[in-house]
């Protein structure tokens, strides 16, 4: 019998170069500095199954076309992993977690940018994530052009995974996924303008949090 979970569970999503990296960290120091036990993780490839699996769909699958399909199942494999070793126990603990990419970005770019059927994602990651499903999910909007650049000057060897490599309509086609995403559940998912410099987003970011755990104690 699975243990009830007493924790937080708070996803960030959007797509390349939106800054979640950055604001995870920010918001974990926030957090633990007012005394919460947190858990930062991301996917793909936090679980030890996981890292090998993120190798196959963002560095060794480069020189070999991966069909949409066989990657759905990839990063849907990797997920059932990190909700088993991490998330889950985590928030059996009462820790919160903040995890970089969850559910969503699937919908966004197995569906949407993959074009695979929107709600028969939908329902195959139901059936993964179970009950397990963030409380917030704030989703970073940035214009695809604009994370890409941001993206390519992060990136010290100039070269970029193959998900980033993608073509500038595979990115707006994410965009576009995340805000249909942002209109069925306005409530849980809530668009920050990360346009707007990292202080400001990362201000807004962290009010959101601590109302939302304010009013799920």
């Amino acid at each position: 019998m699975e243990k009830p979970l007493k924790g937080f569970f708070v996803t960030l999503e959007g797509g390349e170069g939106s800054g979640k990296t950055t604001l995870l960290h920010r918001l974990k120091d926030d957090l633990e500095n007012e005394g919460h036990s947190v858990l930062l993780t991301f996917e793909p490839g936090c679980s030890e199954i996981g890292k090998q699996i993120r190798l196959w769909i963002l560095e060794e699958s480069q020189n070999h076309p991966l069909e949409p399909l066989a990657e759905l199942m990839l990063f849907l494999a990797d997920r059932a992993q990190h909700i088993h070793e991490c998330i889950r126990p985590a928030l059996e603990e009462g820790k919160i977690v903040l995890c970089d990419r969850f559910t969503d970005s699937t919908v966004a770019y197995q569906g949407f940018a993959r074009g695979l059927d929107v709600p028969r994602v939908q329902e195959i990651c139901e059936l993964v994530s179970g009950y397990v499903k963030p409380f917030l999910t704030i989703f970073l909007d940035v214009e695809p052009v604009v994370g890409l650049e941001r993206t390519r000057q992060a990136t010290k060897s100039g070269k970029m995974d193959r998900i980033e490599s993608e073509s500038v309509e595979f990115h707006k086609q994410i965009h576009k996924g995340f805000h249909w995403l942002h209109e069925q559940e306005p409530q849980r998912i809530v668009l920050v303008d990360a346009n707007k410099p990292i202080e400001e987003v990362h201000q807004e970011a962290k009010t959101l949090i601590f109302d939302r755990i304010k009013e799920y104690v």
